[in-house]
């Protein structure tokens, strides 16, 4: 892998945990997990017109993964509402793949190398030591976090088989980027009112440009980079990531954290590693 290619992915993994970042530090995490999602999607319009319209057997699989998409924007706001992005984020980008790949053998009938499996035990040990910060609060908050874990596996799942099925795989994740935010805005105004909404959409339009922006250039890169080289590695670089988040967790968001976040964090990154690399 080259040095401007290497450069570029790490770049997208630090994209990814800022948009969470933005998230986190917003006054009202619902609003601000749907302005980002809205922000993407508007950066996705301007390239529809030059990709071929998905498959129709598809589609489908766009709507599920509208819906799966809708609910991890409400987890990831549930969350962080009741926990730091430092212990928060570990978990459920660390988790996810755990979940992905201990399932896919029964689920797509693919069978796991004995580095994956290696990973994987790497992976469940930075979990265990996470749940030593969590005894001293945030038990809420690590529940919310596995739960959507869950959410993003399942849609890793329904991507996977719909990006095949549509026959292009970038004009399906950005045509199923449409979906999430009409689903997270009609059910904040039919929870909150039209009044409430429009006053922080006008307070706050700049996160979801930012963070959506951040979101689809993230995904944009690593798809470029996989061009250039070895797909393992771009998707083992990404979980860099976790320690990104962690790092803007201290340093900017000044939340606390014991020792226990920092080895967690390196510990299941280094999982991640080890199992894509496999």
């Amino acid at each position: 892998m080259s040095i401007d290619v290497l450069l570029l992915v790490l770049f997208g993994a630090l994209l990814h945990a800022s948009w969470n970042a933005l998230v986190k530090s917003g006054k009202d995490k619902s609003l601000d997990a749907a302005l980002i999602a809205a922000g993407g999607a508007c950066c996705a319009l301007p390239f529809l017109p030059f990709l071929p319209m998905p498959n129709i057997t598809a589609l489908p699989f766009i709507l599920a993964s509208a819906v799966l998409q809708f609910v991890y924007f409400r987890l990831v706001a549930v969350a962080y509402t009741l926990g730091d992005i430092g212990l928060v984020y570990p978990l459920m980008r660390g988790v996810a793949p755990l979940l992905v790949a201990a399932s896919s053998s029964f689920i797509l009938g693919e069978h796991l190398s004995p580095m994956a499996l290696t990973g994987i035990f790497v992976i469940c040990a930075g979990i265990m030591t996470l749940a030593f910060e969590a005894r001293h609060g945030g038990r809420t908050a690590t529940i919310f976090a596995l739960l959507n874990a869950v959410v993003i596996a399942s849609y890793t799942f329904v991507d996977g088989v719909g990006a095949r099925e549509a026959g292009n795989a970038i004009s399906y994740t950005l045509w199923m980027s449409l979906l999430p935010p009409v689903l997270l805005f009609s059910h904040a105004i039919y929870m909150r009112g039209g009044r409430a909404v429009i006053n922080h959409v006008r307070g706050n339009w700049w996160r979801g440009i930012l963070g959506g922006g951040g979101s689809i250039l993230s995904y944009g890169l690593a798809l470029w980079a996989m061009t250039k080289a070895p797909v393992a590695i771009v998707a083992a670089l990404r979980e860099t990531s976790i320690l990104f988040a962690i790092v803007i967790s201290v340093f900017i968001l000044k939340e606390k954290a014991s020792i226990w976040r920092y080895v967690a964090g390196a510990v299941i990154a280094a999982g991640v590693l080890v199992m894509r690399l496999g």
